[in-house]
């Protein structure tokens, strides 16, 4: 379904079925974002608890990577979840009726 990290292939390897109608634009993102800040904040919260008067250069050295890393971790399913739900309701763009 993927052609390299997060691109779309134009047709499926397997059955041969078309995906260039199919666009995801920016939900997986607006999902990951929400996860992966909700995570990251729980992960601000527990370090400041379990080590109190650590200065803020330690949570940025334990924030920053972890924050990329989940986006990235989450993006790929989230993107792959709603293709995949979009191909099979055969969902398309809104047009008006002219």
């Amino acid at each position: 379904m993927f052609d390299g990290l997060l691109e779309i292939a134009p047709r499926c390897d397997a059955c041969g079925a078309t995906f260039e109608g199919a666009e995801v634009g920016d939900g997986a993102t607006v999902f990951a974002l929400f996860i992966v800040g909700f995570l990251a904040i729980t992960l601000f919260l527990l370090v400041a608890v379990a080590f109190r008067g650590l200065p803020w250069w330690g949570h940025m050295i334990i924030q920053v990577p972890f924050i990329f890393g989940a986006s990235i971790l989450c993006l790929r399913p989230l993107k792959g979840l709603l293709f995949a739900l979009q191909f099979q309701h055969d969902a398309q763009q809104g047009q008006l009726d002219e």
